[in-house]
């Protein structure tokens, strides 16, 4: 309500002084609305910003193929982007996880937790390939056990390499058998249950014979009149040769190949 003087007239100064005073009332609250709206929409623009950055850095460093240093993330961020805190923030966010952001040597990159390590080891057998002088050689051990290193070398025409009779032992196919009871005592050798086993064989009278192997291509149509394919299922009547090894000699059987010098190449491929 406004003043009026005893004339009957409105006091100019009252009146805008109440005419203000209805404008303040009527754009107080949607000033300030308009404030807090705007204020809001900054936080939640500052928010969505960040949050794409770090997806951006988490891409980068999933799929490099190497870790990658802070200049060359900076080159692929926005220029607004604050790469110490978005590593930081990246960082925690994987600290539980079964991975993990680490730096190595001033560079970044993602690596699997230590504590997982058990359930991430894999064991794999690599394939080995034999050479012919190691099949020979496990061929006539294997047909003409308990033989001896110079029954073989007798048999294949050249010295038994070292490296073939390791590869040997290290598959664990042959075996040391026992002395055999001649001058200078010589080590007889025979194959394993691992020999069997790889073999697919129960016993070892089920190696191949002559009619097997022709059959396979694996001998010449046209033999001497005196060929024969040693029987591994004959009655072993070499063991009453033999005298088992000791302890030690066991232990150190390979000493036999290990005196002379190899005469072949190795026989691992």
């Amino acid at each position: 309500m406004t003043d009026e003087t005893e004339t009957g007239t409105t006091d100019p100064i009252s009146s805008a002084i109440e005419a203000l005073r209805e404008r303040a009332n009527h754009q107080g609250p949607s000033a300030m609305a308009d404030e807090e709206a705007s204020k809001s929409l900054g936080v939640h623009l500052a928010v969505n910003t960040e949050k794409r950055n770090l997806r951006i850095l988490e891409a980068l460093l999933f799929a490099a193929n190497e870790p990658l240093d802070e200049e060359t993330l900076i080159g692929r961020l926005p220029s607004e982007a604050n790469i110490q805190e978005l590593l930081a923030a990246l960082s925690a966010e994987y600290a539980e996880r079964g991975v993990r952001l680490i730096e190595v040597g001033g560079r970044w990159r993602f690596e699997t937790a230590p504590d997982l390590a058990d359930v991430l080891t894999e064991v794999r057998q690599e394939p080995r390939k034999l050479s012919q002088a190691a099949l020979e050689t496990l061929s006539i051990i294997a047909y003409h056990q308990p033989v001896t290193r110079a029954e073989i070398e007798e048999i294949r025409g050249v010295a038994v390499s070292k490296g073939t009779l390791d590869l040997l032992f290290e598959l664990r196919w042959i075996r040391p058998r026992g002395r055999r009871r001649t001058p200078g005592r010589p080590v007889t050798y025979g194959t394993t249950p691992q020999f069997l086993e790889y073999f697919s064989l129960e016993t070892i009278g089920d190696l191949p014979g002559m009619s097997d192997l022709k059959a396979a291509g694996l001998l010449d149509a046209r033999l001497p009149p005196d060929f024969t394919v040693p029987d591994p299922s004959r009655p072993d009547q070499m063991e009453l040769l033999e005298d088992p090894l000791d302890d030690e000699e066991a232990h150190a059987f390979h000493v036999d190949f290990m005196d002379g010098d190899d005469d072949e190449p190795d026989g691992a491929a």
